[in-house]
């Protein structure tokens, strides 16, 4: 029996548990459309431009924990797509694209869109650097194949987008069904390592002997589902917990143990119980410059003297920026399990350091205290801590939040309280301004029923608007919040601390502050929106919008004032050698 790649493609999809493909047209795709318009079991999510498809894709992959899939089309289609699947790579996020090239009879013709400036059907060679493999089909038979082996690749190992590049052609050949019936017999999920019990035991015994130890967790431990695991062994050790940017939320922000946001964008007290520590347990990091504060040993981590155990499933990332005295490679769910398993055995009691705890509680009451005056003013434009404060406050525990770059990301990962691990979603190392818009709706296509909120500045709400034509198409329901400061507010304030200038970097008309109607342009695309004209008025508008189960915009007018900065960038010491300068406020923004 014979059909056409393109409709056994969708049968794969199907079978494989695939519900939601996202993407855009054109005409090396539109076979694998009209395959996918007579599916039942497939939405296809129909976007205005490729970034947004790729960032709802990496939402959508990030909250259902599973694998998504891209439909791009050739050459502007899929540079277009580029930046948000190279996010998705930064960020360790299965994808898989599939995109239309040209057909193949035409290679070297230089035919309609074709890139070709140096070589010859070479497009997919565009994506070489962040994906992890990228494939050309040229033969519609190695198709089913290619497609097996390219959900595998994104799911295992450090899980990451791939692409498979298809000639028009190809998708509209006809081949054998039973070309792809064989896979049925292929299993679809690969066993992931564990750490074996000799070095779990040496790990435990380590950590048990410590006087001053920390577990340091990344986006891996998310990624890997583990944070039960993680809070089980961190209770019966009695070790604090701090976290990469990427890792808040893996441990709830409200647990005693937990100390917070290490590195640039860490408070003095977090940074200090890293740098002294005598051992430190890093799970699923890449120990990143911004979270280590561009690794300067005066700052965040000192090895030596500390020593460092180190946990991941990318073996190069072992060592990579930091010596490690024990290393391995592990997936971390199941490494967790074996190392709370073995301290069970080697300490039946478990360890209480309750002046550590107490240490954390006091630190944290006095940053709460701190914070206080901010979080509750009635200043408009209002105090970005005071928007923090209220968005946390009208939501429910369980709700996820995207943000994008800029005081949304740092100021989150700084002083927003994640209270369910893996309910937030940040462009991590490829840090893409324009990623949390359309990565909220991705996140809620995957959990329709859970509150889902963007927090994002107007500088990255700006890159996309038509992202909300699809929010009003399929009626997904988030609700944006455009903390608005008329600017690339964190760009203007380094400029403005370093130069003394904010130019190209805030919004202005006839030299005043200037930002278009987003609840206007919200509004024109079929959805609701409300530009808050008061701090008092502004959680009212939330919360009304949360309950309405519609997708809404709330555009807030808000201070462009920096984020409290306790560590290091050494991007200061370029812009100001010796001068030990961060950020400065830039002034007001209008307030109508």
């Amino acid at each position: 029996m014979k059909s056409t790649v393109a409709q056994q493609l969708v049968k794969y999809l199907e079978a494989r548990g695939v519900r939601h493909v996202f993407g855009l047209c054109g005409h090396t795709n539109i076979a694998v459309l009209a395959a996918l318009s007579k599916s039942r079991k497939i939405r296809f999510v129909n976007t205005r431009h490729e970034q947004i498809a790729a960032h709802m894709a990496d939402g959508y992959a990030r909250a259902s924990k599973g694998t998504s899939v891209l439909l791009s089309h050739l050459s502007p289609g899929l540079t277009n797509a580029a930046t948000g699947v190279a996010n998705a790579a930064l960020d360790s996020i299965p994808m898989v694209v599939i995109a239309g090239d040209v057909p193949t009879h035409y290679y070297g013709k230089h035919p309609h869109q074709e890139v070709n400036l140096h070589a010859d059907a070479s497009q997919y060679e565009i994506y070489r650097p962040f994906v992890k493999r990228a494939w050309r089909v040229d033969s519609a038979a190695l198709f089913p194949e290619i497609l097996e082996k390219a959900f595998a690749l994104a799911e295992s190992g450090r899980p990451g987008p791939v692409l498979v590049d298809v000639p028009m052609d190809i998708f509209s050949q006809e081949i054998d069904t039973a070309l792809f019936d064989r896979l049925r017999a292929n299993t679809k999920r690969i066993a992931r390592p564990s750490l074996d019990r000799e070095t779990a035991v040496e790990i435990v015994k380590k950590l048990a002997a410590a006087r001053r130890p920390v577990i340091y967790a990344g986006g891996g431990v998310l990624l890997a589902d583990a944070s039960d695991e993680l809070r089980e062994l961190a209770e019966h050790l009695g070790i604090p917990v701090a976290h990469t940017l990427m890792g808040k939320g893996a441990l709830p922000d409200d647990h005693p143990l937990t100390l917070g946001m290490t590195g640039f964008w860490g408070t003095r007290f977090i940074n200090e119980q890293t740098r002294n520590a005598d051992w430190i347990l890093g799970l699923g990091t890449r120990f990143s410059e911004a979270d280590c504060s561009s690794w300067e040993p005066e700052y965040t981590f000192s090895f030596p003297p500390s020593r460092l155990i180190h946990i991941d499933i990318d073996p190069t990332e072992i060592g990579r920026n930091f010596p490690v005295e024990i290393g391995a490679v592990a997936d971390l769910k199941r490494a967790l399990a074996t190392l709370v398993e073995v301290a069970r055995e080697v300490v039946p009691k478990g360890i209480q350091r309750p002046k550590v705890v107490k240490e954390i509680a006091a630190a944290r009451a006095a940053f709460v205290a701190g914070n206080r005056k901010h979080a509750t003013s009635d200043a408009f434009p209002m105090r970005p801590e005071r928007i923090l404060a209220d968005v946390r406050a009208a939501l429910p525990r369980d709700a996820l939040i995207t943000t994008d770059v800029g005081w949304n990301k740092n100021g989150v990962g700084q002083q927003f309280p994640i209270l369910t691990p893996g309910t937030i979603y940040t462009p991590g190392g490829f840090a893409t301004m324009g990623f949390g818009a359309p990565a909220a709706l991705g996140a809620k296509v995957a959990q329709p029923d859970r509150v889902v909120v963007a927090l994002v500045g107007d500088g990255g709400f700006g890159q996309n608007p038509a992202m909300l034509a699809t929010a009003c198409e399929e009626g997904i329901a988030v609700v944006w919040v455009i903390m608005n400061n008329y600017a690339y507010g964190t760009i203007a304030g380094l400029e403005k601390a370093h130069y003394g200038t904010t130019f190209g970097t805030v919004f202005e008309k006839d030299g005043k502050p200037w930002s278009p109607d987003y609840a206007a342009i919200a509004k024109a695309y079929g959805i609701d929106g409300v530009q808050v004209k008061s701090a008092a008025g502004f959680r009212t508008a939330l919360e009304r919008a949360i309950k309405s189960g519609k997708p809404c915009v709330i555009d807030v007018a808000m201070q462009n004032e920096p984020v409290p900065t306790a560590g290091h960038w050494n991007i200061m010491d370029i812009y100001s050698p010796g001068r030990k300068v961060h950020h400065v406020a830039t002034g007001a923004v209008a307030a109508d």
